[in-house]
């Protein structure tokens, strides 16, 4: 409220400018260019509504327009009491990094208060936990629709990342998310992406679900060659040999985008369950992997999506299949006349009763298993091998004229060492020279 220069007193309303809108269709309703009709559908009112407006407009000007409840606190504000236990838990060191989705659940599972994520967003906000974010700019990419049936593709890679934070190293965890429902099928932390990791992770989920049709992969050698030699075929590797065996095709991805499923899951893997395991106290990857199914099972109920068609494409395991021996390294060695051959730097004798000729220049297939242990197989018997002792090589002569040659110390006796002492015109050892 202010004074004009006459010492007539002024006002000055502030309005939104819905309410400026407002003002000028009931003006216009007032002055007969619109029906009362017309102003509600315009207002998104009722025309009752529209009345009671028209009416505090005229008693009151444009400040019968104006909000009454401007200035006031709002009716749903939270009581002091809840929102200094909302504060200290969103400032708990235990919550530290949540987002405002993931800490409304987390206060409502673990305090009991329900509050929707918004309202958790601006009071991270006011405390300074939480920063608006500005809309990037990205590249987009057509977006794949997902497979139809459950198991038809399943898409596999590994996260490296400080999953226990400063609890623990590093690790790698390994992650099956089905194209279809974005359910995880399997997941497990390992040391480092492998060979044997990938094959102990498969022979379990092929043993809990069944065989999927397909897998898709990254380019990781472990599943592709990527060597750029003229070939005049590609390589396979031994995790390409191990799902051939079991009828399963193994596509690679050209591209992150390309299996952006997985990549997704790892991305809330890498918020909730971290989070998750340090609310739990968790601090080796023995205690997270016993964590990972209760933990799958929650994530699946919560962002898992129905298949298109109700029929899985899973097929049940042959129980003759050896996953074992199929996801064991397999090589090819031919045999030496001598009935021996080379392995791992190592070579190894044929122990048998047959003559030479029966096994000489045939092809054995060795196969080592995760604990080391090597076997050979001929035509689908198990032969008897064992090492050959290596003797080290001789020591190369180097000429003493050589840069790289060593002088040797004189013997103890030699005459250099009673150099100018002599004794009857002959040299003589002394105890000083013995050195």
């Amino acid at each position: 409220m202010t004074y004009g220069q006459l010492g007539v007193m002024t006002w000055t309303i502030t309005m939104s400018k819905k309410e400026i809108e407002r003002g000028q269709v009931l003006e216009a309703v007032l002055k007969h260019q619109k029906l009362q009709r017309e102003a509600a559908d315009e207002l998104g009112l009722s025309e009752r509504q529209i009345r009671r407006l028209i009416s505090r407009y005229r008693e009151e000007g444009m400040s019968g327009i104006v909000s009454k409840r401007r200035g006031k606190p709002s009716n749903r504000r939270l009581s002091e009491e809840k929102y200094q236990k909302v504060i200290r838990f969103i400032q708990d060191p235990r919550t530290k990094g949540f987002g405002p989705s993931f800490m409304a659940e987390k206060l409502r599972e673990l305090c009991g208060i329900e509050l929707s994520k918004e309202t958790i967003r601006h009071l991270m906000m006011e405390a300074g936990l939480w920063k608006a974010k500005t809309r990037k700019s990205y590249s987009y990419h057509y977006s794949r629709e997902r497979r139809s049936h459950v198991g038809e593709l399943v898409q596999i890679d590994g996260s490296y990342h400080a999953w226990l934070e400063e609890r623990g190293g590093k690790a790698c965890l390994l992650v099956f998310v089905d194209d279809a429902t974005s359910a995880i099928l399997a997941a497990e932390f390992v040391p480092a992406e492998s060979y044997f990791a990938y094959g102990d992770l498969c022979k379990r989920y092929f043993r809990e679900h069944g065989k999927p049709k397909a897998f898709y992969s990254d380019r990781l050698s472990v599943f592709r060659d990527n060597h750029k030699d003229n070939l005049s075929s590609e390589p396979v590797t031994q995790f390409q040999r191990a799902l051939t065996t079991l009828e399963i095709e193994l596509i690679c991805a050209h591209s992150p985008q390309a299996k952006g499923r997985v990549e997704r899951a790892n991305q809330t893997l890498q918020d909730r369950l971290i989070k998750e395991m340090r609310l739990l106290g968790i601090s080796s990857y023995e205690e997270a992997n016993k964590y990972l199914p209760d933990f799958i099972q929650d994530y699946n109920r919560r962002f898992a999506v129905q298949p298109l068609s109700p029929i899985s494409f899973h097929t049940k395991l042959d129980p003759c299949l050896d996953l074992d021996f199929i996801f064991s390294i397999h090589v090819q060695r031919l045999i030496s006349r001598t009935l021996s051959f080379q392995f791992d730097g190592r070579t190894y004798q044929i122990v048998s009763n047959h003559p030479p000729y029966y096994f000489a220049r045939q092809e054995v297939l060795l196969v080592r298993d995760r604990e080391g242990h090597l076997s050979a197989w001929l035509d689908g018997n198990l032969l008897e091998i064992r090492v050959l002792a290596k003797q080290p090589k001789q020591a190369a002569i180097v000429s003493s004229k050589s840069a790289d040659a060593e002088p040797l110390p004189p013997n103890y006796n030699h005459p250099w060492r009673s150099y100018g002492k002599k004794l009857n015109g002959k040299p003589y050892l002394t105890i000083s020279t013995t050195k």
